[in-house]
């Protein structure tokens, strides 16, 4: 299907991005850090905390929730290795608008503001890569914003799983545990119901195969070549 543009020229429909976000590798050597661990379902921080610091997230997997006035939940976000959370604080938010919680046994190097701040100042390196990092963490939000308004709850679905499994290398199945279908369906704005009978049917497919039970112990390999080429030609 085409639309027309104002001035009569066809032009092609948005489609939204399915690769995840490229690897940057940070140096974070010349930075002072705090190690600090926490397990599954452990609070990093609460939406309200003061910002004070940032975290760059070694191992696990952590979710990013917002509540509103009447306690409805909504998950903006899953960040596994590789990724900050609460770098909001480097700019004018200095109280945390979201709930960072860890779904699976999480690491984490905690960085104060003032630390990163002159970090960034003094290491060109790490003042690219962090900048990099930042561009391409808003071009995924965009990506997401498209998927909800443009696409079906079971093609984000399948998004969201393919951004999970971190698509670098479609010819293997990728594992990760701690995705709950309860946290899928806040991700993608759909029903419980509507994942679990979409997973049944990825499942049958060959898709996905499950490793125990789909809960916060239980594990999943996706086939991402499949899944990519089903909803993603």
């Amino acid at each position: 299907m085409q639309y027309l543009s104002r001035i009569g020229g066809p032009i092609k429909p948005i489609r939204s991005k399915i690769e995840a976000p490229p690897k940057i590798s940070f140096d974070l050597g010349g930075v002072v850090t705090l190690n600090e661990s926490f397990a599954t379902g452990g609070t990093i921080f609460s939406q309200g905390d003061i910002a004070e610091t940032l975290m760059f997230i070694q191992r696990g997997r952590v979710k990013l929730s917002v509540a509103s006035k009447t306690d409805k939940v909504a998950i903006v976000a899953v960040l596994g290795p590789g990724d900050f959370l609460g770098e909001a604080c480097l700019g004018s938010q200095n109280v945390r608008m979201r709930t960072a919680t860890a779904i699976a046994p999480t690491a984490l190097q905690v960085i104060e503001r003032n630390e990163m701040m002159r970090a960034l100042h003094v290491d060109q390196a790490l003042s690219y890569c962090f900048l990099s990092y930042l561009l391409s963490r808003n071009i995924r939000l965009e990506g997401d914003l498209v998927d909800q308004v443009s696409h079906s709850s079971e093609k984000r679905l399948a998004r969201a799983l393919l951004l999970l499994a971190r698509t670098g290398n479609r010819r293997k199945l990728h594992r990760f545990a701690g995705i709950s279908q309860g946290t899928l369906a806040a991700m993608i704005g759909a029903t419980r119901a509507h994942v679990n009978f979409f997973m049944n049917k990825f499942r049958k497919l060959g898709f996905i195969k499950y490793r125990g039970p789909l809960d916060e112990n239980g594990g999943m390999h996706i086939n991402t070549s499949l899944l990519a080429k089903a909803f993603f030609k």
